[in-house]
């Protein structure tokens, strides 16, 4: 079983799209999205979930009323303002850190679970999928992002799954390291603006540190040829393969109105471009 992880080091370059389109063209995969701070891969496969797991992040503060005498030691220690003035613990606030827990001369007050969010194991059109959602201001993010690539790899091993592919999140924190940690490769999809140039240096920077083999795709290609032959000259350079450069297609934006992968949607350049890039990282793969 081989597993790759679609990246960028910025949003809106186009990765879940890349995805979406890898999922109807894989023989024999599981998907797992770990952007879990703002999951959408589902919005074009519309997965059918078979199993709801809870995920606890942060501990959370709980009084034992029963044992607490309103002294006001927790409050006067607590540094973000989560106790207020009726001693109550605002959850909202809590960050878990255990201070309150430390301080408390009547051992009124235990750390607990906070339920943070959920991930999903699900059924698409396309095979099994992984997946999840973390709540509004919760953190922890990295940890649900190892529990929705557990989750797909051991859905993997029951299947018989060739391959697992990942949509990773964007960015270069906590949860891109969670979801490319192990891989067997990485795609690392870029636009060809200068934003997206610095962004996608980050994140080579990030995939090279870890040892995790790299290669690039310049997505919307011919909206700056300039800086899009720059991008492809930096990666040979570096000994980088860019395996694909997909144009600017209105195919795409109408292939997701109609939650549709670009695959699906039309059989125009864009759809070929995108086969002929998962064949390349298919054989890369072995």
């Amino acid at each position: 079983m081989r597993q790759l992880t679609v990246i960028s080091g910025k949003g809106g370059t186009g990765k879940t799209t890349i995805t979406a389109a890898f999922a109807s063209l894989a023989k024999n995969a599981v998907v797992a999205d770990c952007d879990v701070d703002a999951p959408d891969l589902h919005l074009l496969l519309s997965p059918d979930v078979q199993e709801t797991i809870d995920f606890h992040g942060l501990k959370v503060a709980r009084k034992r009323e029963d044992r607490c005498t309103s002294c006001g030691v927790c409050r006067a220690h607590c540094t973000f303002n989560a106790i207020g003035e009726d001693l109550d613990i605002i959850a909202d606030r809590c960050e878990g850190c255990g201070v309150c827990e430390f301080v408390c001369p009547e051992e009124a007050i235990d750390l607990v679970d906070r339920l943070s969010g959920h991930a999903y194991r699900s059924v698409m059109r396309f095979g099994p999928m992984a997946h999840a959602r973390l709540d509004t201001g919760e953190e922890s993010s990295g940890k649900l992002v190892t529990l929705v690539r557990n989750l797909a790899r051991r859905t993997a091993m029951d299947v018989g799954a060739d391959i697992v592919i990942i949509d990773g999140p964007p960015g270069i924190g906590c949860p891109v390291i969670a979801s490319i940690a192990g891989v067997d490769l990485v795609l690392v999809v870029t636009e060809p603006t200068l934003s997206g140039s610095h962004d996608l240096e980050r994140i080579l920077g990030v995939a090279e540190h870890f040892g995790v083999p790299a290669v690039v795709c310049i997505n919307r290609y011919d909206i700056n040829q300039d800086i899009s032959d720059r991008i492809a000259t930096h990666c040979m350079e570096r000994g980088l393969d860019v395996v694909g450069r997909l144009p600017y297609d209105n195919d795409a934006i109408r292939a997701m109105i109609s939650r549709m992968t670009v695959t699906e949607y039309s059989e125009g350049t864009l759809s070929n471009e995108v086969r002929t890039m998962w064949e390349r990282v298919r054989r890369m793969l072995g």
